[in-house]
């Protein structure tokens, strides 16, 4: 085989992956526009569906907001801002940043704590009272200064996941992640395919593996779900973000639909 045989070969694989690359880049659905909420969805605990209480989730300077400035106090009044689409393949990247003070009264697992929640329920569903939808939480956590604390972890309302074979039904399991302490930038990525698996990484390095996403039949949320027809395996859901008590922002929230083989 000719040297400028070989040369045109590899010319040819390297525009090919670059256009397949390019094609990629193409297919990402930014879910977050940069300007404002629109297809966006709120929920809070003792709110009716709809309502920003406090006007916590915000726009500002382009970046999506946790905001706190309205709060005197925190008194169990869990938020979550839904994107309304309904999504089961897909890689989601997301950046975020903790930023500012917690809020008085603030639950002390809750300092510099949001996350995403993956094949989440229908928000719709949720009864006035609930907490946190059913779903599998990719736990974002900020450090404290000096203590290690990991992010990208998993917790679980209303379901449970198998690790190495094993069914996993305590609520938070951390991630292998390094700790990143202040206001620092933060990119994660979460590849769920169905209810199969989700994969988490953190600039690249996978720090977590799961499988079998499923509904917590122990659970009485997950109940009312199994009770009105849902599968106990969770092969799809809803998208969304919190507000726990503490600032968070957000600058790039964007998903790409992947096959289902």
């Amino acid at each position: 085989m000719s040297r400028f045989y070989l040369t045109v070969c590899l010319g040819v694989f390297v525009s090919a992956a670059t256009a397949q690359s390019a094609r990629q880049e193409q297919q990402w659905i930014s879910l977050f526009n940069g300007e404002n909420l629109d297809n966006w969805r709120v929920k809070f605990t003792g709110q009716a569906l709809g309502i920003n209480y406090r006007d916590t989730f915000r726009v500002e300077d382009g970046l999506l907001t946790v905001s706190y400035k309205n709060w005197d106090d925190f008194n169990g009044e869990f938020g979550h801002l839904f994107y309304d689409e309904v999504f089961s393949h897909y890689l989601l990247r997301v950046e975020y940043r903790f930023i500012g003070e917690q809020v008085t009264n603030g639950p002390g697992w809750a300092y510099r704590n949001n996350g995403m929640m993956l094949h989440s329920q229908d928000p719709a569903t949720m009864s006035v009272e609930q907490e946190f939808p059913v779903s599998i939480e990719a736990q974002f956590l900020g450090g404290n200064g000096t203590e290690s604390r990991t992010t990208a972890n998993i917790c679980t309302p209303g379901t449970n996941m198998v690790i190495e074979g094993e069914l996993i039904t305590r609520h938070c399991t951390n991630s292998t992640s390094p700790t990143f302490h202040g206001d620092q930038w933060v990119t994660v990525e979460m590849e769920i395919r169905g209810s199969d698996s989700l994969v988490h990484r953190i600039n690249g390095e996978q720090v977590f593996s799961l499988t079998d996403i499923q509904l917590d039949d122990q659970d009485p949320d997950a109940q009312a779900l199994l009770q009105d027809g849902a599968e106990f395996l969770i092969k799809e859901g809803y998208v969304a973000l919190q507000a726990e008590s503490h600032p968070t922002q957000f600058r790039r929230i964007e998903l790409l639909p992947l096959g289902t083989e």
